[in-house]
């Protein structure tokens, strides 16, 4: 079995999955936000009326996309998932002052871990595949009944193998190594399959990298992303205290325990130091070309944030390009840090301080552009380079408006030059 239907029929309590079988599973953690709750507690009300949560995986409510409420009808979704969550004491509920964009806040407050089987009404939850855990998103009707069951079925995905070798060139990151690799399969290559990554290669990557490769596996169509457990996530969850079973990540979800026959359908080879920085053009994640082949072209805003590049080492690599300079006269640069925890080292370190000295905006956490929903909504014709993970038309404005993708380092350097492509800093 791949990873994946390991982990899956450990939680459908069979010896063995393929793909393509159905399974109803046993859930660690079902989640939700403010856009995705609030039809999920309307569903959970009608079809199950004694109003008890009777599952035993952990449910979390992160109040991301709107918040700080950006109007009345996004402060009414927030104040109905408090109360519903206030009268249900085994949600655990995270508003503004103590929260972030999920799927940064989930992961380092040790919510996700190795071996578990992780849902959540929204389509980057795949995030957490870079933990060894099986995370997808669902909708807010499985949310809902998941609230009342602890469980979900799932049809077994197949799997793509990428075997990665050698390590990132500088100035290259996770965020290049997705874009690269969605521009090759495109935006249906992974269809309903797991992208599993392994190879030697994978310890050049940071968890921060393997964050941001997992939470865009949705955007080549797959069901769910995935790294093996090696000494990095280990480090990384004995900093969060995170609890898994370990007799299980080691018998089945280490490094050496790829699979590599079955039921990988395809295995992709992948050199890790041929990359080179990365932009996907409009309208599409796989419209992806390397940044230096991309016609100069003049942009109007730039955002650096959200669950796919919100991190800390994000944060690093926009200010180590942003220090001593200024943002282009006509651009405007905001940055968004993941978490509230991720917002206070950025302060710590100063590197708050080097985006605000270059012009830029230093934003509480929050989703707000990302989604076209607030907090840098473009304007008709404006063009913005965003390290986001979806380009699609109006996803943050007028579908006049244009969006490229791209990582934190190269949207520094295009917030500085006030254009994308060509040769940059």
């Amino acid at each position: 079995m791949t990873y994946t239907q390991r982990i899956l029929a450990k939680g459908a309590g069979k010896n063995e999955v393929r793909g393509g079988e159905l399974c109803l599973c046993e859930l660690d953690l079902a989640l939700g936000n403010d856009i995705t709750v609030p039809p999920a507690i309307n569903l959970f009300e009608k079809h199950f009326p004694d109003g008890k949560i009777t599952s035993r995986s952990k449910i979390v409510f992160c109040m991301d996309h709107f918040t700080p409420c950006k109007d009345i009808r996004s402060a009414n979704n927030v104040r109905q998932c408090r109360e519903f969550a206030r009268s249900h004491e085994n949600i655990l509920f995270y508003d503004v002052g103590e929260t972030g964009i999920e799927h940064c806040f989930i992961p380092e407050r040790g919510l996700a871990a190795p071996g578990g089987i992780i849902i959540g009404a929204d389509s980057h939850t795949c995030t957490y595949g870079a933990l060894g855990a099986f995370s997808t998103g669902i909708g807010s009707t499985d949310l809902a009944v998941a609230m009342r069951t602890g469980k979900c079925w799932f049809r077994i995905p197949e799997a793509i193998g990428f075997r990665l070798s050698g390590s990132l060139p500088e100035g290259c990151s996770g965020k290049d190594l997705i874009l690269y690799i969605i521009s090759m399969i495109g935006t249906d290559g992974a269809l309903y399959r797991s992208m599993e990554f392994f190879g030697d290669g994978v310890a050049s990557l940071s968890m921060d990298d393997r964050f941001t490769v997992c939470n865009m596996a949705i955007e080549a169509g797959a069901k769910n992303g995935f790294f093996p457990f090696d000494k990095a996530a280990e480090a990384y969850l004995e900093e969060t205290g995170a609890e898994y079973d370990r007799a299980f990540v080691d018998g089945n979800l280490l490094p050496e325990a790829a699979p590599e026959s079955g039921e990988y359908i395809r295995i992709i080879d992948i050199d890790l130091a041929s990359l080179v920085p990365m932009v996907a053009k409009p309208h599409k994640p796989s419209n992806s070309v390397p940044v230096a082949s991309l016609k100069r072209t003049e942009i109007d805003q730039v955002v650096i944030g959200s669950c796919t590049n919100g991190r800390i080492s994000d944060l690093r690599a926009a200010a180590s390009v942003l220090k001593g300079k200024h943002v282009a006269p006509f651009v405007r640069c905001i940055v968004i840090p993941g978490s509230q925890k991720i917002a206070l080292q950025a302060i710590e370190e100063g590197l708050a301080s080097i985006f605000i000295e270059a012009g830029a905006v230093f934003s509480t956490p929050t989703c707000g552009p990302c989604l076209g929903g607030h907090t840098g909504v473009l304007a008709d014709n404006e063009k913005c380079v965003s390290t986001t993970n979806r380009n699609f038309v109006g996803r943050m404005g007028p579908v006049s408006s244009e969006i490229y993708l791209a990582s934190p380092r190269t949207a520094a350097e295009a917030a500085v030059n006030g254009y994308i492509g060509g040769a940059l800093l």
